[in-house]
């Protein structure tokens, strides 16, 4: 280990308080992503994909202590859902808490217990993540593939009848949880992953996903409730023919929030959805970064990112659709849009298109404006309270991105969730 430290001081205090592994199947794994970030380093906000971000807090040795909130009366989101429970506090898993893991179809365990050299998860702990740091380097995912000592590891093999649920339960104000998960979903098996909460001080996560040929993998995330929070995600996906990737993220509060996407289409037909809705008011940053490759033949790929901000607040959004030679029959489709309810807000778009096939349908598009006035007369003029209009207006301006939701329960939560949000900073 020693001989592998890197001499770049700031990346040194970075790692200095975590813990690294260096035995076990996952070793090769993680001294090569420990390898990989002291070549790259850190961020710097001069980088390209960090100009509108900056990775100061996520540099930094220790996290900006970040103070839990009460919310009051109103419970976690998903809890009237039908689900499988893992719960984690401050990053460690808490067996107390968490539902037995054993439901049909589906093998699940953990890293920190995950001790036998023929794992599954040998052949994809850090393996997506690798392939997604060409060609945009993504620090925070090699560190955490180098330094997570947790995370779920889960193999579907067939119809998962409840949804696999991780809580993620911020209790200390200066945590700063590592997690990394492995998802392997086999041929023609279906999951649906929930995660929600607001995890700790400072998160950094990595979630890689392996979709067999028809595979269906659907992902649901809540991120919100602690104001003062800073999160680094980072989701990467391989697609195989016929498979299915649908992800959907819900951001409210968290005064910085960078998430990132990176998706494979290798075989032919295969289907990626990505799509997000961010509230913000006030002290709040939110980026999202998304890069889909389009490698097989006929495959369709969605990114739908809407974001509301007020009081100052930013969004970012930056979407890249890769079409690469012999991908013909590509339907790739990208809008960003943001709803600016003041004149402080900002909203920074770096739409991409990259295409080396000629029989393809691509389209991206970027807008930002204020709220529709003619639709807030027609409202108003109809007896609609002026607040009541506006949240109607958003909602309606939310709503692409919330319909990626396949299942009707879980898009009705996320629309309640956003309604009360909306009540909550009316003024």
């Amino acid at each position: 280990m020693a001989e592998a430290l890197p001499k770049d001081d700031a990346l040194a205090a970075r790692i200095a308080g975590l813990s690294f592994p260096s035995e076990g199947w996952q070793a090769p794994a993680r001294f090569d992503a420990l390898a990989r970030l002291t070549a790259m380093g850190l961020p710097k906000r001069r980088d390209e994909y960090w100009r509108y971000t900056d990775p100061a807090s996520f540099n930094s040795a220790e996290p900006v202590p970040a103070t839990t909130f009460d919310d009051g009366e109103e419970g976690m989101v998903f809890e009237a859902i039908d689900r499988l429970k893992l719960v984690f506090v401050d990053g460690v898993f808490d067996a107390a808490a968490s539902d037995p893991l054993a439901l049909e179809n589906i093998e699940i365990g953990l890293l920190s217990e995950a001790h036998s050299d023929i794992h599954w998860a040998r052949d994809l702990y850090g393996v997506l993540e690798a392939r997604g740091q060409v060609p945009v380097k993504r620090p925070f995912a090699a560190l955490n593939t180098a330094f997570a000592t947790e995370g779920v590891l889960i193999r579907v093999t067939g119809y998962v009848p409840r949804p696999i649920a991780l809580i993620y339960i911020h209790s200390s104000d200066t945590s700063d949880a590592v997690l990394h998960h492995c998802i392997r979903v086999e041929t023609a098996a279906d999951v649906t992953v929930l995660e929600n909460g607001p995890a700790s001080a400072r998160f950094t996560k990595v979630m890689e996903v392996d979709v067999a040929e028809g595979g269906r993998f659907h992902h649901i995330r809540a991120q919100g409730r602690d104001h003062d929070r800073r999160a680094s995600t980072h989701i990467f996906a391989r697609v195989a023919g016929k498979g299915l990737f649908k992800s959907f993220t819900l951001t409210a509060n968290g005064v910085m929030t960078r998430n990132e996407a990176v998706i494979e289409l290798v075989g032919d037909e295969a289907v990626a959805h990505v799509a997000g809705a961010a509230v913000g008011d006030g002290k709040f940053h939110h980026d999202d970064t998304v890069f889909v490759t389009h490698e097989g033949e006929a495959c369709e790929s969605r990114q739908v990112f809407k974001k509301v901000l007020k009081n100052g607040a930013t969004g970012v959004f930056q979407g890249k659709i890769l079409v690469k030679p012999g991908a013909q029959k590509t339907d790739g489709y990208q809008i960003s849009q943001s709803l600016l309810l003041d004149e402080d807000s900002v909203f920074l778009a770096k739409p991409e298109l990259e295409i080396y096939a000629d029989d393809v349908k691509c389209s991206h598009g970027s807008t930002s404006g204020a709220i529709d006035e003619t639709g807030l007369f027609y409202l108003r003029s109809r007896g609609v309270p002026l607040k009541a209009a506006q949240s109607l207006l958003v909602l309606a301006f939310l709503a692409e991105a919330i319909q990626e939701i396949e299942n009707e329960e879980i898009a009705e939560d996320i629309r309640q969730r956003l309604e009360n949000w909306l009540a909550r900073h009316e003024h």
